[in-house]
Order: C-alpha cells, then sequence, then structure tokens
C-alpha cells in the first residue's frame, strides 16, 4: 500500500524512511499518517501532547543516533506544522 503522506504527521520523518512503512492501528492494520516509531497499535508512543517536548525528546533521539545538533534542529523545527501539533 503506497503512503498517502510523504511524511509522518508527528515526527516528519519521510515515511519512506520508516523501516515498517508506516505506524499500525489497533487493528492491526496500517497506518500511513504516521511513522512505527510515532504510531503502534493505535497509540501514539510518546504521550506527552507539547510540541515543544517533542521537538526536544526527537532531537536527543537524533543526537544519540550520531546527527549534528544543526541537522536535529533543522529537522524538528518545522513539527508545529504537521497534523498531530497543528490544533
Amino acid at each position: 500500500m503506497k503512503a498517502k503522506n510523504k511524511m509522518c504527521q508527528s515526527c516528519g520523518m519521510p515515511i519512506s524512511k520508516d523501516p515498517n512503512g508506516g505506524g499500525t492501528n489497533a487493528d492491526g492494520s496500517s497506518n500511513a499518517l504516521y511513522c512505527s516509531y510515532c504510531y503502534q497499535n493505535g497509540e501514539f508512543t510518546y504521550t506527552g501532547t507539547d510540541v515543544k517536548e517533542f521537538q526536544e525528546f526527537c532531537r536527543q533521539k537524533m543526537i544519540e543516533s550520531g546527527n549534528n545538533k544543526f541537522m536535529t534542529w533543522l529537522f524538528t523545527r518545522g513539527m508545529k506544522r504537521l497534523g498531530r501539533w497543528r490544533n
């Protein structure tokens, strides 16, 4: 199944980079809105509701994975415009 969205609507990661091709709904079906890191079994893996805290959480995970601080800032700066955080 081809993803309708090109980016996870929670973290902004390209769905094409997700090893699982997207998250999963509670019934086990694929969810093309979110990546498998953000959405599993119909629930968000990060349960907080503050986008700034989530940005920092993602930055730290990316730094732990070997990304430099500038790239992590660049990657996370637009999160507030994604579907999950817009409201």
